[in-house]
């Protein structure tokens, strides 16, 4: 069943990108369709439409001539839980996971682990932001571009002379959208020795890379030779925004908490976030490939450098924290902007900043009388004002500063 609906798949991509079509960017696409169609029903931890991503992605390690790496010589590494769709309920139901997990053996010391969930939310029961009717939450970008990414870097870095002082163990988590519960399960009964672990890298997102080629690249801080590395990376004209801290919302967290040194590879906000719109045509399939050859010059510029050190990391702000406020513009902020100000992504329809005419691609520079460098000016700016309030939002449009007025 499973290679019949894979063929389907196939030839319906190949028609839509034609016969002369690039052969890993066609591999990405059939990914991304197959565990984002509505066939999965959204991959909800626990129930049919994640055991069926997780029977797919089993399978592509298998083709990829993979080993597996879970329970008892199997691909898989179940855990128990207990699921409720309200955090806060007494009780719940109690459900299996499954992590995917593959081992690509080099005979070497240490191993490095790539990782990107699998899971989303099934029909929005929890987490979404879709305030319709219960609708298929199929993942596209969060995260089924990142296991497409996964399987791409895994079948370059098989027989890979550039990159084989290392093993490599590939995880698809499951549970990541239920507080990282797959990779917490994971690392409290590692199925390899934890202590040989070198470091980890986490997809989660790489499907929207943008016409700037930004990424965003979490937790360079959790080890000396991140930075200086990164720096000599230069792949496909991507540029990337870093941040030190290795905890974050993702399952590098879980590894980082164990002293392993982390990276978390990002593509980007935006509207279509945990709503039944993060569809597969949404998806810059040449930009995952694109964000994972960065990843694997990454790794083979460290191929040499032996096991690297693991340093702690402080919180991003420095101590700074964020203003409490009571009012909101109701728009998206584009997390890999890195110039001043801080840049819209989209503007929620309905809301503050679309009535008053903010849009996607503006970037705010002033609230009122606060000036606007960062997300952190931006909340202080927010922190001025009460609903029915209104304020001056200095902005920039394409080359021009204009003003508009907003009513919170």
């Amino acid at each position: 069943m499973l290679k019949a609906i894979f063929w389907t798949i196939l030839m319906t991509v190949t028609l839509t990108v034609g016969a002369q079509a690039n052969i890993p960017l066609q591999q990405a696409q059939v990914d991304v369709v197959y565990l984002a169609s509505d066939y999965l029903e959204g991959r909800e931890t626990g129930l049919k439409g994640e055991r069926l991503a997780a029977e797919y992605i089993a399978w592509r390690f298998a083709q990829l001539g993979l080993a597996p790496k879970g329970d008892n010589g199997s691909w898989y590494h179940e855990f128990d839980f207990t699921y409720k769709s309200n955090p806060h309920a007494e009780t719940g139901e109690e459900r299996i996971g499954r992590n995917v997990v593959a081992y690509l053996d080099n005979g070497a010391e240490n191993t490095i682990v790539i990782g990107a969930h699998y899971d989303h939310l099934g029909y929005g029961e929890f987490g979404s932001l879709y305030t319709g009717e219960p609708a298929v939450h199929n993942g596209a970008d969060d995260n089924a571009s990142g296991i497409a990414a996964l399987l791409y870097l895994a079948s370059k870095l098989k027989d890979n002379s550039a990159a084989g002082n290392n093993n490599y163990l590939f995880m698809g988590f499951s549970g990541e959208e239920l507080g990282l519960v797959g990779s917490k399960k994971w690392v409290a009964a590692p199925t390899i020795d934890l202590g040989t672990v070198n470091y980890m890298m986490n997809m989660d997102m790489v499907g929207r890379l943008n016409e700037e080629k930004i990424i965003v690249v979490n937790g360079v801080g959790t080890s000396p030779l991140f930075t200086p590395t990164l720096e000599k990376v230069k792949v496909g004209g991507i540029s990337i925004k870093t941040t030190e801290s290795g905890v974050g919302a993702s399952d590098h967290t879980s590894f980082y908490l164990q002293n392993i040194p982390v990276l978390h590879f990002f593509s980007g906000q935006h509207s279509d976030y945990h709503k039944p719109a993060d569809d597969p045509e949404t998806i810059n399939y040449s930009g995952i490939l694109s964000i994972s050859d960065y990843m694997l010059a990454l790794i083979e510029k460290l191929d040499n450098e032996g096991r690297i050190e693991f340093t702690e990391t402080k919180n991003e702000d420095n101590g700074r924290s964020a203003a409490s406020f009571k009012v909101t513009l109701g728009v998206m902020p584009d997390y890999v902007y890195g110039g001043t100000g801080m840049r819209i992504d989209s503007a929620i329809e309905g809301r503050p900043g679309q009535v008053a005419g903010l849009k996607g691609g503006d970037v705010i520079l002033q609230i009122g009388d606060v000036a606007v460098k960062d997300i952190y000016d931006y909340m202080d700016g927010l922190a001025k004002f009460k609903k029915g309030e209104s304020a001056t939002v200095k902005i920039l449009r394409g080359e021009e500063e204009m003003e508009v007025e907003v009513t919170f």
